[in-house]
């Protein structure tokens, strides 16, 4: 038996039979599991005991140790689990962490108001309508409000007439008065509208198509009949549910085949204006499941908390309160206990629709991982971290890394590199200030170390990354170079000490996945590259012009929005950017030449 089987063995059996939370690690010492139970020795046994499906089996052969924290009540250990799973984002629970919150629509407080589309909900006197749980929703609507609706449209307010006030679709602040009781009664008419009354403005319209039409002007008046049948494609309801005009949220879920999906029902002014549905791979039992995930749910997105929020009758209602902050109901019977059956229903639709492209999924990640650990003969690299170099004749060096986690890229830990202390097109030089710079960082603040490092490149890529890793780091981390054809396509992938080619079908998952790092990395590199040369090129023409400093720059490229524009500028336009006169006509001076 194994040193760290034998750990678990002894702790297993010391384990109390209260309420808590565990926390299960793996080989770095990395929490990658947290959950939650009644009677914490049953729970935690279950996992080492009996037979499990496939996604817990995979969580059990990378646990190598688990701490527990006792809790007074179940209630206090889901509590205590949120927090657990918001600190340390744990790789197998809900990776719901990096969700969006959901869009509104603003009416600013601003003395001259504007529309704005916004994910945030702030005390500053505005108006805020949704949520549109569906992004595009949002901004096509408000889209259609700004040719409807003559409200202010520019962040700062020009000093001239823009195309906005020549087409109605602005009252000119900038130049013009505009009373007080002019802006409410357009402000009223978005309530109306978003709040689900579209009939004034659909008669609005419908009056102005027939005034147009009767003074013979029949292309604006067929405009005008166009704009009417888009706000009644805007404004279509899904499905009117009630009279009951309280805002609600409806959860149902189904289990099938070691999956869950959770159907959220959002309804608003008595309509149900989206819906969302949640894959969830089961790890503990569904109840518990369901519990994290509305209590992650409205975490991340408290900015929607509706007047109600409805769940299935077999839940624990206490557990749910203690975690959503408004009233939950648990319909029993008539119109509220057919939209929560009607949820569920859409719920094991959904999972059944998806199943077989889950599957297909998790043999484009997990198996393909698997199979490239199988076939090099290490542990299954769930975390692969990719490095390429990116220069032309040694200018502007960089080099970008890329990080994939399950198979899948994990772009919030993608990192950028600036080459410092190498002169020249040195690739070898580059890619070794490189790795040692990200494995430095990474043991100095104890970040979690990669199962494999791939670098763009053959041998001598490969080598002066393991002479970083394993002389100077002391590290042992598994690095593999992967190699392109003649056609610049990835070929093979090298391994060890000899460089062997790992023997992969050219048609597998495996090697598929290899492709995607491969392309990936070249991709961030490039475009990383790009934007370095790009600043460089700016900033190389307008460096030894007197007067121009990084302020100058920046105001430049923020007016102008690029070199080219601020080039074909003339001295007038310099001028109306804020570039005093004297100082317009030796940049112009500067740049012509």
């Amino acid at each position: 038996m194994e040193d760290y089987q034998l750990k678990i063995k002894n702790k297993l059996s010391v384990l109390p039979t209260e309420p808590g939370c565990y926390l299960m690690k793996d080989r770095q010492d990395q929490i990658i599991y947290v959950g939650k139970a009644k009677n914490l020795r049953n729970r935690v046994r279950s996992y080492f005991t009996g037979s499990h499906d496939e996604k817990t089996t995979r969580l059990v052969m990378e646990i190598r140790n688990f701490e527990f924290i006792v809790t007074s009540t179940e209630i206090e250990s889901l509590l205590l689990e949120l927090t657990l799973i918001k600190k340390h984002h744990p790789r197998f629970n809900i990776k719901l962490m990096d969700d969006k919150s959901y869009p509104f629509i603003k009416i600013t407080s601003e003395k001259h108001p504007r529309l704005l589309v916004t994910r945030t909900v702030k005390k500053d006197n505005a108006k805020y309508f949704g949520p549109y749980p569906n992004g595009y929703a949002a901004h096509e609507t408000k889209k259609l409000l700004d040719r409807i609706i003559p409200l202010r449209k520019c962040t700062n307010l020009p000093d001239k007439l823009c195309l906005y006030y020549h087409i109605g679709q602005c009252l000119g602040p900038c130049v013009k008065q505009v009373e007080q009781s002019e802006y409410n009664h357009y402000i009223k008419i978005v309530t109306d509208f978003l709040s689900g009354n579209d009939h004034a403005i659909i008669e609005d319209l419908k009056q102005k198509m027939m005034e147009r039409s009767e003074a013979l002007k029949f292309e604006e008046a067929k405009e005008y009949r166009d704009l009417i049948q888009h706000v009644e494609a805007v404004m279509f309801k899904q499905k009117m549910i009630s009279s009951d005009m309280t805002t609600k949220d409806i959860f149902g879920y189904a289990v099938e085949k070691g999956w869950m999906c959770i159907q959220v029902f959002f309804i608003r002014q008595g309509n149900l204006i989206e819906r969302k549905a949640t894959m969830i791979p089961l790890i503990d039992d569904a109840e518990s499941h369901f519990y994290n995930f509305i209590g992650q749910f409205y975490d991340l997105n408290q900015n929607i908390l509706p007047k109600e929020v409805h769940i299935p009758s077999h839940l624990d209602i206490k557990m749910v309160e203690s975690v959503v902050a408004t009233k939950v109901i648990q319909p029993k019977r008539g119109q509220k206990r057919e939209m929560l059956d009607l949820a569920e229903k859409n719920a094991r639709i959904a999972l059944n629709n998806k199943f077989e492209l889950i599957t297909k999924d998790e043999a484009r990640t997990i198996k393909a991982i698997e199979e490239i650990g199988n076939a090099m003969q290490i542990q299954t690299p769930v975390r692969i971290e990719a490095f390429d170099n990116s220069n032309i004749q040694g200018v502007d060096p960089v080099s970008a890394m890329v990080v994939f986690i399950d198979g899948k890229p994990s772009k919030k830990d993608y990192r950028k590199f600036k080459i410092k202390t190498v002169k020249g097109p040195d690739d070898y030089k580059s890619m070794q200030e490189v790795v040692r710079r990200r494995y430095t960082r990474v043991l100095r603040e104890g970040l979690p170390l990669p199962d494999l490092i791939i670098v763009d490149g053959g041998k001598g890529h490969m080598n002066v990354v393991m002479d970083v890793l394993y002389n100077e780091l002391g590290l042992d981390i598994p690095v593999a170079g992967l190699k392109k054809n003649d056609k610049h396509q990835t070929a093979e992938l090298m391994y060890g000490e000899e460089f062997e080619i790992v023997p992969l079908d050219k048609k597998s998952q495996a090697f598929y996945l290899l492709q995607r790092i491969q392309d990936e990395v070249h991709r961030f590199a490039i475009t990383f590259h790009r934007q370095t040369r790009s600043k460089t090129s700016f900033s190389s023409q307008l460096d030894g012009i007197e007067g121009v400093g990084p302020k100058r720059k920046t105001q430049l490229m923020k007016h102008f929005g690029s070199i080219k524009r601020i080039k074909e500028a003339s001295e007038n336009d310099l001028i109306e950017a804020g570039i005093p006169k004297k100082l317009a006509k030796t940049i112009k001076e500067n740049l012509s030449s």
